[in-house]
C-alpha cells in the first residue's frame, strides 16, 4: 500500500481491471498475472472493483482478496478501489472493509437506481468524503446510473479537500470541458470513455480510467504519455491504431467483450457471473481478430 502525500495529483492511465473467474470462483492466479502485465505495461495506477470488475457480483471476502492482490503486486503504483453503491451506509461499509487492505484511493460512483437530485448527489459525496482521510474520486456514468452529475455539482464537490478527481463518462464533451476549465488546483478530470481520452486530454484532461488497457496496456500508456507531453502526432497515431479496440470492447455490455479479448489471448477464461453471460460468437470472432491485429502491429 502506498502513502499518498497531501500534494498528490491523480493523472495518467489507470486500468479498470477485470475479475477473472474459473468454474465460478475468482481466479486469483490469473488476476495476479493481469496485474503484473499492467505494471510492466507502464500504467500509472490500478483500479480493481469497478464495473469492469463485476463488483456487484463479488462477495466481501473476494473484494478484500482482490484489493490485497492488487496492492501486493502494484509495483508502488496507487491502487484505486471501487466502493460506491446506491446506499451511503453500504458505501461507508465498503470503505471500512477495504481501507486497511491496500486501498490508496476510493472510486465512488453516482448512486444508481435511486436517481438523486443534484443536491442529493452533493450531500451524498460530501458525507462519503467525511468518512475517510483517503482521496476520493467521483465517477459520473449516466448510462449505468440513470442520473447525470452536472458540471456545477462536480465543481462544488471539488472544493472538498479529499475529493481529488472525477472520472467522467457522460460523453458530454461540453460538460466535461466546463469541469476542466473550472477545476481548482489539484483537482483533475479523467476520461471514463476510452474513445474520448485524446479529445479530453487535448482540452486539459489528466488521463483516463481505461477498459481497453486490460488488453493493450502499453499502447494506452504510450498514448496517454504522448498526449500529456503535447506530442499529439504520436498520440493521434496510437489513437487510430487502438480505435478498433475502442469500438470492439463495447459491442456488448462491458466487460463482456474485453473478457472475450483476454480469453482469445489465453490470459483468462471467458467466464462471467450472472446476470452477465459470455459474448455472442460474432463478438468473440471480432475481438479475436482485433487482438491478433494489435499483436501483429506490435511485433
Amino acid at each position: 500500500m502506498n502513502t499518498l502525500d497531501n500534494n498528490f495529483t491523480l493523472r495518467g492511465l489507470g486500468t479498470a481491471l477485470v475479475t477473472p473467474f474459473r468454474d465460478g470462483e475468482v481466479d486469483y492466479k490469473a488476476f495476479g498475472a493481469l496485474v503484473d502485465r499492467q505494471v510492466l505495461g507502464g500504467v500509472d495506477f490500478l483500479v480493481p472493483l469497478g464495473s469492469t470488475g463485476e463488483t456487484p457480483c463479488l462477495e466481501d471476502d473476494e473484494k478484500v482478496a482482490l484489493t490485497e492482490y492488487a496492492a501486493s503486486r502494484c509495483g508502488g503504483k496507487p491502487v484505486m478501489v471501487g466502493v460506491g453503491t446506491n446506499s451511503l451506509k453500504q458505501t461507508v461499509r465498503n470503505i471500512r472493509l477495504l481501507e486497511n487492505r491496500g486501498a490508496d484511493i476510493f472510486l465512488v460512483v453516482v448512486p444508481y437506481y435511486n436517481k438523486p437530485t443534484q443536491r442529493g448527489m452533493y450531500e451524498y459525496f460530501k458525507a462519503v468524503a467525511s468518512e475517510t482521510d483517503k482521496p476520493v474520486v467521483l465517477y459520473n456514468v449516466p448510462s449505468r446510473t440513470g442520473s447525470n452529475m452536472t458540471s456545477d455539482t462536480a465543481l462544488e464537490l471539488a472544493a472538498i479537500g479529499n475529493i481529488i478527481a472525477v472520472k467522467e463518462a457522460s460523453g458530454d464533451l461540453e460538460q466535461i470541458c466546463r469541469i476542466i476549465d473550472g477545476a481548482p488546483d489539484g483537482f483533475t478530470v479523467l476520461s471514463g470513455n476510452d474513445d474520448q481520452t485524446l479529445d479530453l486530454m487535448k482540452a486539459g484532461g489528466a488521463g483516463v480510467i481505461s477498459v481497453v488497457s486490460n488488453i493493450a496496456p502499453k499502447m494506452m500508456a504510450d498514448l496517454v504519455a504522448a498526449a500529456a507531453a503535447g506530442d499529439f502526432r504520436t498520440a493521434e497515431r496510437l489513437n487510430a491504431g487502438l480505435f478498433p479496440l475502442f469500438k470492439g470492447c463495447f459491442m456488448e455490455s462491458n466487460p463482456i467483450p474485453v473478457k472475450a479479448g483476454l480469453a482469445a489471448m489465453g490470459l483468462i477464461r471467458n467466464e462471467l457471473r450472472l446476470p452477465l453471460v459470455p459474448c455472442e460468437q460474432a463478438t468473440y470472432d471480432r475481438m479475436r481478430q482485433i487482438v491478433a491485429e494489435l499483436t501483429e502491429e506490435k511485433s
